[in-house]
């Protein structure tokens, strides 16, 4: 259904043109997405995981068209995004939707629910309106009663489920969610993603998934790619990046999860800090934190390359089995 191919958005973060001349310091630029491909096939759900800053947020509102990717393609069942009319794109992007991290910050408090969900509908009578409406909420747990509400009368997990009806207004066949539970208390989170599991089921939904919290992105993913600074570096099915990593961050990254088995697998806690999106290391960006890095790994940038078993990788240690 989503094919994208050598994606790229920076961000000028320059100071003022005088200040800049004045004091000699040269453009800045933060490579938030560089060159990132990977397809989402219908029906499955995509993860995308990483720390803080590594693209995944950006990469979801330039597939939806709310930002201007500065190179690569985006095509929808076939459709590149970037290259058909602007009219034409809009039609096609009517049939994605995005589910957003805060639920009562994507909700406008002035409006009631009822007139929240039915922005997206299409031309219709009041009655029809009405009923769509209060089938939406039906349909995502609420009461049809609920659409005469505000938003501030709801708890967190109710304002999800509210977005979450908005969002299917459309009947849209391709969801972003971004963070969406990130911003709920536990018990609530597995409310809401198992009410998007049935309707994944229920209607054939596509999801692409972003997050940052593993145990949730376990709990949802068909397959599951892994961001850092931009890139990925590496994706595959679910069990295969999370019970046979290949990946040193990706490794790193799955340490991090407290072991509650206790289990005596050795494990390797992350090292360092995320270095400066504006100016990051030469060759692979992980270098300063990979246990395994080499001059190789310091001088040249790798590539995703797939293994036998179809994962894709981006690792010189890996590609030279160096990783145990």
């Amino acid at each position: 259904m989503i094919r994208v191919e050598g994606l790229k958005r920076h961000f000028d973060v320059s100071g003022g043109w005088l200040a800049r001349v004045l004091d000699r310091i040269p453009r800045q630029v933060v490579r938030a997405v560089d060159g990132v491909a990977f397809r989402i096939d219908r029906g499955e759900t995509l993860s995308l995981v990483g720390e803080s800053g590594s693209g995944k947020s950006t990469i979801g509102r330039a597939i939806v068209g709310l930002e201007r990717p500065d190179a690569g393609r985006i095509l929808f069942d076939g459709q590149d995004l970037m290259r058909i009319s602007p009219g034409e794109a809009r039609r096609q992007r009517r049939r994605m939707q995005m589910i957003f991290q805060d639920p009562f910050a994507s909700l406008n408090p002035r409006w009631r629910v009822r007139s929240l969900v039915a922005e997206a509908l299409g031309q219709m009578t009041a009655s029809q309106c009405r009923a769509e409406v209060g089938r939406l909420l039906r349909q995502v747990g609420l009461q049809e009663s609920d659409g005469d509400k505000y938003p501030h009368e709801f708890s967190g997990g109710q304002r999800q489920r509210i977005c979450i009806a908005r969002a299917l207004a459309g009947n849209p066949e391709f969801l972003v969610c971004d963070e969406p539970t990130s911003a709920l208390d536990v018990s609530v989170q597995a409310q809401i993603l198992n009410l998007m599991r049935d309707l994944q089921l229920a209607l054939g939904l596509t999801y692409l998934f972003i997050s940052h919290n593993l145990a949730v992105v376990y709990h949802v993913s068909t397959r599951v790619g892994v961001l850092y600074l931009g890139r990925l570096c590496e994706i595959g099915t679910r069990d295969q990046v999370f019970i046979h990593p290949r990946q040193p961050y990706t490794r790193m990254l799955l340490d991090s999860i407290p072991d509650v088995t206790l289990s005596g697998r050795p494990r390797t806690p992350g090292q360092g800090e995320v270095p400066s999106p504006i100016n990051p290391p030469s060759g692979c960006a992980f270098h300063p934190r990979c246990p395994l890095a080499t001059e190789r790994c310091r001088a040249e940038r790798p590539e995703l390359r797939t293994l036998p078993d179809g994962a894709e990788v981006a690792c010189h240690a890996v590609e030279e089995g160096r990783t145990g």
